[in-house]
């Protein structure tokens, strides 16, 4: 069953407009710039920005409604820093410009199942393709999933297309690092399903 779209995202969207962006071209590469793809409804964005004043974050999300409630997230916590583009990742390369970004934040995206539909996946080579186009030298990629398949997926995919894997765990909750929880990561969290992370970076 389709979901029914909210009667309120029309008027959150425009109370928020001040937040949407239609392309991030004027951002300055000699910031920090960290940019959130499939952002939901902005927890892990409004607590990242929130704890990291001085970097500018975007969030991006194609779907209306989630990305109104990230809007509202965003203006609830307060944060000054934290811009939204409702786009489809794959325009991306032309809305960013090149070696700009220190960060690209993919968290719980769709595995697109069955593999027929992996060119959807956002760790895809055509995606990875404009990730390297737009991150910094020495800029990252980190991933979170709980899907197993999907994490294999990616996994391979990075190496196939010129990332290298600089850290990965299959249970993160049991590691010692620092992560700010999404609200799909809670809920997988407490039903016991080990939440998988990797961190790529562009090999030289």
């Amino acid at each position: 069953m389709r979901a029914r779209k909210k009667k309120n995202t029309p008027g959150r969207l425009e109370k928020y407009a001040e937040l949407f962006l239609e392309d991030a071209l004027f951002i300055d590469p000699s910031a920090h710039n960290a940019l959130e793809i499939g952002c939901g409804k902005g927890a892990f964005l409004a607590e990242t920005a929130a704890a990291h004043p001085d970097c500018f974050y975007i969030g991006v999300e194609k779907v209306p409604d989630v990305i109104a409630a990230a809007a509202v997230k965003a203006d609830e916590k307060g944060v000054k820093n934290v811009r939204f583009m409702m786009k489809d990742a794959a325009m991306l390369g032309d809305l960013i410009p090149e070696r700009s970004i220190d960060v690209i934040y993919l968290n719980f995206s769709d595995p697109w199942p069955p593999n027929k539909r992996r060119k959807r996946r956002l760790t895809y080579g055509t995606f990875l393709d404009i990730y390297k186009k737009i991150l910094k030298p020495g800029g990252r990629l980190e991933f979170k999933t709980d899907n197993d398949k999907l994490f294999d997926f990616t996994v391979e995919e990075l190496g196939n297309n010129g990332f290298e894997t600089v850290f990965l765990t299959r249970d993160l909750h049991s590691e010692n690092v620092e992560n700010v929880m999404t609200e799909y990561e809670k809920r997988f969290s407490d039903e016991g399903i080990p939440i998988k992370k990797l961190v790529a970076v562009i090999k030289e």
